[in-house]
Protein backbone atom coordinates (compact mmCIF):
# COMPACT_ATOMS: atom_id res chain seq x y z
CA UNK A 1 0.00 0.00 0.00
CA UNK A 2 2.78 2.41 0.40
CA UNK A 3 4.59 1.55 -2.76
CA UNK A 4 1.15 2.68 -4.38
CA UNK A 5 1.06 5.90 -2.13
CA UNK A 6 4.53 6.39 -3.06
CA UNK A 7 3.66 6.00 -6.74
CA UNK A 8 0.68 8.64 -6.69
CA UNK A 9 2.46 10.92 -4.55
CA UNK A 10 5.15 11.27 -7.58
CA UNK A 11 3.42 11.21 -10.13
CA UNK A 12 1.00 14.44 -9.04
CA UNK A 13 4.28 15.77 -7.94
CA UNK A 14 6.00 15.71 -11.92
CA UNK A 15 2.72 17.00 -13.04
CA UNK A 16 2.49 20.17 -10.71
CA UNK A 17 5.91 20.54 -11.33
CA UNK A 18 5.49 20.37 -15.32
CA UNK A 19 2.13 22.57 -14.63
CA UNK A 20 4.12 25.08 -12.69
CA UNK A 21 6.52 25.21 -15.38
CA UNK A 22 4.54 26.67 -18.09
CA UNK A 23 3.17 28.85 -15.76
CA UNK A 24 6.37 30.27 -15.31
CA UNK A 25 7.05 29.68 -19.65
CA UNK A 26 4.11 32.35 -20.17
CA UNK A 27 5.98 35.00 -18.92
CA UNK A 28 8.55 34.61 -20.54
CA UNK A 29 7.11 35.24 -24.07
CA UNK A 30 9.29 38.39 -25.14
CA UNK A 31 10.02 40.34 -27.86
CA UNK A 32 12.17 38.04 -29.71
CA UNK A 33 9.21 35.13 -29.98
CA UNK A 34 6.87 37.85 -31.41
CA UNK A 35 10.25 38.75 -33.80
CA UNK A 36 10.40 35.13 -34.65
CA UNK A 37 6.80 34.74 -35.72
CA UNK A 38 6.85 37.91 -37.90
CA UNK A 39 10.12 36.46 -39.58
CA UNK A 40 8.64 32.65 -40.18
CA UNK A 41 5.14 35.05 -41.62
CA UNK A 42 7.88 36.25 -43.99
CA UNK A 43 10.04 34.36 -44.83
CA UNK A 44 9.91 32.37 -48.41
CA UNK A 45 11.07 29.35 -47.79
CA UNK A 46 10.44 26.78 -45.12
CA UNK A 47 10.82 26.05 -40.92
CA UNK A 48 13.66 23.65 -40.72
CA UNK A 49 13.98 22.37 -37.26
CA UNK A 50 16.71 20.06 -35.78
CA UNK A 51 18.09 19.03 -32.63
CA UNK A 52 19.68 15.64 -30.73
CA UNK A 53 18.48 13.35 -28.32
CA UNK A 54 14.97 14.27 -26.93
CA UNK A 55 14.78 17.72 -28.45
CA UNK A 56 14.73 15.55 -31.67
CA UNK A 57 11.84 14.19 -30.83
CA UNK A 58 10.30 17.03 -29.70
CA UNK A 59 11.18 19.06 -32.89
CA UNK A 60 9.23 16.24 -35.15
CA UNK A 61 6.52 16.80 -33.23
CA UNK A 62 6.76 20.47 -33.43
CA UNK A 63 7.05 19.99 -37.56
CA UNK A 64 3.92 17.68 -37.82
CA UNK A 65 2.19 20.52 -35.92
CA UNK A 66 3.51 23.42 -38.14
CA UNK A 67 2.69 21.47 -41.12
CA UNK A 68 -0.89 20.49 -40.23
CA UNK A 69 -1.50 24.23 -39.24
CA UNK A 70 -0.61 26.08 -42.51
CA UNK A 71 3.42 26.52 -41.80
CA UNK A 72 5.39 24.16 -44.41
CA UNK A 73 8.25 22.29 -42.44
CA UNK A 74 10.76 19.68 -41.80
CA UNK A 75 12.78 18.12 -39.60
CA UNK A 76 16.51 17.67 -39.76
CA UNK A 77 18.53 15.61 -37.10
CA UNK A 78 21.44 17.62 -35.89
CA UNK A 79 23.96 14.92 -35.99
CA UNK A 80 22.89 13.91 -39.33
CA UNK A 81 23.15 17.72 -40.81
CA UNK A 82 26.82 17.78 -40.27
CA UNK A 83 27.01 14.29 -42.50
CA UNK A 84 25.71 15.83 -45.23
CA UNK A 85 21.23 16.32 -44.49
CA UNK A 86 22.46 20.01 -44.27
CA UNK A 87 22.14 20.14 -48.49
CA UNK A 88 17.92 19.92 -47.75
CA UNK A 89 18.57 23.77 -46.12
CA UNK A 90 18.12 26.65 -48.80
CA UNK A 91 19.03 30.15 -47.95
CA UNK A 92 15.36 31.22 -47.99
CA UNK A 93 14.65 28.57 -45.14
CA UNK A 94 14.13 29.61 -41.25
CA UNK A 95 16.16 27.29 -38.76
CA UNK A 96 14.96 26.46 -35.43
CA UNK A 97 17.32 25.04 -33.25
CA UNK A 98 15.98 23.24 -30.21
CA UNK A 99 19.02 22.37 -27.45
CA UNK A 100 18.18 22.54 -23.27
CA UNK A 101 21.70 23.25 -22.34
CA UNK A 102 22.59 25.21 -26.28
CA UNK A 103 26.06 23.87 -25.71
CA UNK A 104 25.91 20.22 -27.29
CA UNK A 105 28.92 19.38 -29.49
CA UNK A 106 26.62 19.05 -32.65
CA UNK A 107 24.84 22.31 -31.63
CA UNK A 108 28.14 23.79 -32.06
CA UNK A 109 29.55 22.62 -35.22
CA UNK A 110 26.56 22.85 -36.80
CA UNK A 111 25.45 26.48 -36.15
CA UNK A 112 28.51 28.54 -37.93
CA UNK A 113 27.35 26.34 -41.15
CA UNK A 114 24.21 27.62 -41.28
CA UNK A 115 25.22 31.57 -40.51
CA UNK A 116 27.45 30.67 -43.43
CA UNK A 117 24.63 29.90 -45.42
CA UNK A 118 22.81 33.00 -44.82
CA UNK A 119 19.02 31.21 -43.07
CA UNK A 120 17.81 33.04 -40.26
CA UNK A 121 18.18 31.25 -36.70
CA UNK A 122 16.17 31.06 -33.92
CA UNK A 123 17.26 29.03 -30.34
CA UNK A 124 14.95 27.63 -28.69
CA UNK A 125 16.26 26.97 -25.44
CA UNK A 126 16.39 26.72 -21.83
CA UNK A 127 19.51 28.26 -21.20
CA UNK A 128 19.83 31.78 -22.25
CA UNK A 129 23.90 32.21 -21.62
CA UNK A 130 24.54 29.18 -24.35
CA UNK A 131 26.37 29.47 -27.10
CA UNK A 132 23.29 28.75 -29.13
CA UNK A 133 21.61 31.88 -27.80
CA UNK A 134 24.17 34.06 -28.42
CA UNK A 135 24.88 32.50 -31.96
CA UNK A 136 21.01 33.04 -33.04
CA UNK A 137 18.90 35.83 -34.36
CA UNK A 138 16.32 35.32 -31.86
CA UNK A 139 16.11 33.48 -28.68
CA UNK A 140 12.44 31.37 -27.72
CA UNK A 141 13.22 31.74 -23.76
CA UNK A 142 12.31 27.82 -22.45
CA UNK A 143 14.34 28.37 -18.91
CA UNK A 144 12.58 26.05 -16.25
CA UNK A 145 13.83 25.82 -12.68
CA UNK A 146 14.10 22.35 -12.65
CA UNK A 147 13.44 18.66 -14.49
CA UNK A 148 10.53 16.93 -12.86
CA UNK A 149 13.26 13.45 -12.75
CA UNK A 150 14.17 13.23 -8.86
CA UNK A 151 17.96 13.33 -10.05
CA UNK A 152 16.97 16.25 -12.21
CA UNK A 153 18.67 15.02 -15.20
CA UNK A 154 16.56 13.00 -17.29
CA UNK A 155 14.63 15.69 -19.49
CA UNK A 156 10.93 15.69 -18.46
CA UNK A 157 10.51 19.47 -17.41
CA UNK A 158 12.38 20.49 -20.11
CA UNK A 159 10.51 18.85 -22.70
CA UNK A 160 7.47 19.78 -22.26
CA UNK A 161 8.69 23.35 -21.91
CA UNK A 162 10.28 23.35 -25.36
CA UNK A 163 7.16 21.27 -26.68
CA UNK A 164 4.59 23.87 -25.24
CA UNK A 165 6.59 26.67 -26.79
CA UNK A 166 6.30 25.03 -30.04
CA UNK A 167 2.51 24.58 -29.57
CA UNK A 168 2.47 28.17 -28.82
CA UNK A 169 4.47 29.16 -32.36
CA UNK A 170 2.30 27.27 -34.21
CA UNK A 171 -1.16 28.66 -32.75
CA UNK A 172 0.51 32.17 -33.54
CA UNK A 173 1.19 31.41 -37.36
CA UNK A 174 -2.12 29.68 -37.75
CA UNK A 175 -3.78 32.77 -36.72
CA UNK A 176 -1.50 35.24 -37.98
CA UNK A 177 -2.23 33.04 -41.64
CA UNK A 178 -6.13 32.86 -41.22
CA UNK A 179 -5.81 29.25 -40.78
CA UNK A 180 -9.56 27.93 -40.94
CA UNK A 181 -11.46 24.95 -40.20
CA UNK A 182 -11.58 24.48 -44.30
CA UNK A 183 -8.15 24.61 -44.67
CA UNK A 184 -7.19 22.36 -41.61
CA UNK A 185 -10.29 19.68 -43.40
CA UNK A 186 -7.45 20.12 -46.67
CA UNK A 187 -4.34 18.90 -44.73
CA UNK A 188 -6.30 16.43 -42.46
CA UNK A 189 -8.52 14.29 -44.69
CA UNK A 190 -8.30 11.40 -43.13
CA UNK A 191 -10.18 9.85 -39.36
CA UNK A 192 -12.75 11.16 -37.57
CA UNK A 193 -10.87 14.79 -37.00
CA UNK A 194 -11.10 14.97 -41.47
CA UNK A 195 -14.19 13.79 -41.69
CA UNK A 196 -16.01 16.07 -38.76
CA UNK A 197 -14.23 19.07 -41.20
CA UNK A 198 -15.77 17.93 -44.54
CA UNK A 199 -18.19 15.62 -45.00
CA UNK A 200 -21.55 16.86 -45.49
CA UNK A 201 -25.16 15.90 -44.92
CA UNK A 202 -25.75 15.30 -48.42
CA UNK A 203 -22.76 12.68 -48.42
CA UNK A 204 -24.61 10.61 -45.86
CA UNK A 205 -28.10 10.66 -47.42
CA UNK A 206 -29.47 7.68 -48.95
CA UNK A 207 -30.74 9.70 -51.63
CA UNK A 208 -32.87 6.53 -53.27
CA UNK A 209 -34.35 5.87 -49.67
CA UNK A 210 -36.71 9.35 -49.36
CA UNK A 211 -39.58 7.95 -47.33
CA UNK A 212 -42.41 10.45 -47.54
CA UNK A 213 -46.46 10.15 -47.33
CA UNK A 214 -48.93 12.37 -48.07
CA UNK A 215 -50.72 13.71 -44.77
CA UNK A 216 -54.00 11.93 -45.30
CA UNK A 217 -52.62 8.89 -46.24
CA UNK A 218 -53.89 5.86 -44.04
CA UNK A 219 -52.09 4.02 -41.42
CA UNK A 220 -51.55 1.08 -43.79
CA UNK A 221 -49.59 2.83 -46.22
CA UNK A 222 -47.53 4.82 -43.43
CA UNK A 223 -46.00 2.07 -41.82
CA UNK A 224 -45.30 0.45 -45.55
CA UNK A 225 -43.34 3.34 -46.35
CA UNK A 226 -41.30 2.84 -43.01
CA UNK A 227 -41.05 -0.72 -43.61
CA UNK A 228 -39.88 -0.65 -47.25
CA UNK A 229 -37.67 2.29 -46.71
CA UNK A 230 -36.02 0.85 -43.42
CA UNK A 231 -34.99 4.03 -42.03
CA UNK A 232 -37.25 3.73 -39.09
CA UNK A 233 -39.12 6.65 -39.99
CA UNK A 234 -41.41 8.79 -42.79
CA UNK A 235 -41.90 12.50 -43.61
CA UNK A 236 -45.50 13.63 -43.90
CA UNK A 237 -45.98 15.56 -46.35
CA UNK A 238 -49.19 18.60 -47.19
CA UNK A 239 -50.61 18.41 -50.25
CA UNK A 240 -47.96 21.10 -51.54
CA UNK A 241 -45.28 18.96 -51.05
CA UNK A 242 -44.38 20.90 -47.93
CA UNK A 243 -43.16 19.25 -45.29
CA UNK A 244 -45.42 18.97 -42.09
CA UNK A 245 -44.45 16.47 -39.73
CA UNK A 246 -42.36 12.81 -39.45
CA UNK A 247 -43.87 9.41 -38.16
CA UNK A 248 -41.22 7.01 -36.38
CA UNK A 249 -41.52 3.64 -35.23
CA UNK A 250 -42.06 4.97 -31.51
CA UNK A 251 -44.99 7.10 -33.14
CA UNK A 252 -46.54 3.76 -34.43
CA UNK A 253 -45.94 2.16 -31.18
CA UNK A 254 -47.39 4.95 -28.57
CA UNK A 255 -50.93 5.38 -31.19
CA UNK A 256 -51.27 1.12 -31.08
CA UNK A 257 -51.43 1.89 -27.44
CA UNK A 258 -53.66 5.09 -27.78
CA UNK A 259 -56.16 3.98 -30.39
CA UNK A 260 -57.84 0.34 -30.23
CA UNK A 261 -59.64 1.63 -33.24
CA UNK A 262 -56.77 1.63 -36.43
CA UNK A 263 -59.56 2.33 -39.06
CA UNK A 264 -59.35 5.49 -39.63
CA UNK A 265 -56.18 6.84 -38.38
CA UNK A 266 -53.92 8.78 -41.31
CA UNK A 267 -50.45 9.96 -40.71
CA UNK A 268 -51.36 13.57 -39.83
CA UNK A 269 -52.99 11.64 -36.60
CA UNK A 270 -49.55 10.46 -35.47
CA UNK A 271 -47.14 12.53 -36.97
CA UNK A 272 -44.82 14.38 -34.84
CA UNK A 273 -45.16 18.35 -35.82
CA UNK A 274 -42.50 20.94 -36.93
CA UNK A 275 -39.65 17.75 -37.00
CA UNK A 276 -35.84 18.88 -36.38
CA UNK A 277 -33.98 19.69 -39.56
CA UNK A 278 -31.02 20.13 -41.22
CA UNK A 279 -29.88 21.82 -44.78
CA UNK A 280 -28.18 19.20 -46.69
CA UNK A 281 -24.91 21.38 -47.11
CA UNK A 282 -24.17 21.34 -43.69
CA UNK A 283 -21.37 19.45 -41.97
CA UNK A 284 -22.60 16.07 -40.62
CA UNK A 285 -20.94 17.20 -37.02
CA UNK A 286 -23.54 19.37 -36.93
CA UNK A 287 -26.16 16.84 -37.57
CA UNK A 288 -24.47 14.47 -34.44
CA UNK A 289 -24.59 17.60 -32.27
CA UNK A 290 -28.65 18.20 -33.03
CA UNK A 291 -29.57 14.75 -32.71
CA UNK A 292 -27.55 15.05 -29.02
CA UNK A 293 -29.23 18.40 -27.84
CA UNK A 294 -32.63 17.04 -28.96
CA UNK A 295 -31.90 13.29 -28.16
CA UNK A 296 -33.12 11.90 -31.17
CA UNK A 297 -31.71 9.22 -33.78
CA UNK A 298 -32.70 11.01 -36.93
CA UNK A 299 -32.95 14.44 -38.81
CA UNK A 300 -34.71 15.45 -41.97
CA UNK A 301 -32.51 16.50 -44.46
CA UNK A 302 -33.67 19.41 -46.79
CA UNK A 303 -32.79 21.27 -49.75
CA UNK A 304 -34.05 24.42 -49.58
CA UNK A 305 -37.94 23.62 -48.95
CA UNK A 306 -37.79 20.49 -50.35
CA UNK A 307 -37.36 17.48 -48.54
CA UNK A 308 -33.57 15.51 -49.58
CA UNK A 309 -33.83 12.55 -47.36
CA UNK A 310 -32.69 11.50 -43.63
CA UNK A 311 -29.27 11.71 -42.04
CA UNK A 312 -29.43 9.10 -39.30
CA UNK A 313 -27.16 8.35 -36.14
CA UNK A 314 -26.12 5.32 -37.53
CA UNK A 315 -24.87 6.71 -40.88
CA UNK A 316 -22.65 9.00 -38.64
CA UNK A 317 -21.65 6.11 -36.52
CA UNK A 318 -20.45 3.80 -39.66
CA UNK A 319 -18.73 6.75 -40.77
CA UNK A 320 -16.79 7.12 -37.05
CA UNK A 321 -18.04 10.53 -36.62
CA UNK A 322 -19.65 9.67 -33.52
Amino acid sequence: MNIIKNIKSSAIKVLKTEAQALENLAELVDDDFEACVANILETKGRVVITGVGKSAIIANKIVATLNSTGTPSLFMHAADAIHGDLGMIQKEDFVICLSKSGNTPEVKVLVPMLKKMGSKLAALVSNTDSYLAKQADFVLNATIQEEACPLNLAPTTSTTAHLALGDALAVCLLEARGFGSQDFARFHPGGSLGKQLYLTVEDLVAKDLVPVVNQEAPLTTVILEISGKRLGATAVLNDGGKLTGIVTDGDLRRMLERHPDLSDITAKDIMTKNPKTIDKNEYAVKALNLMREFNITQLVALDGEKIFGFIHIHDLMKEGIV
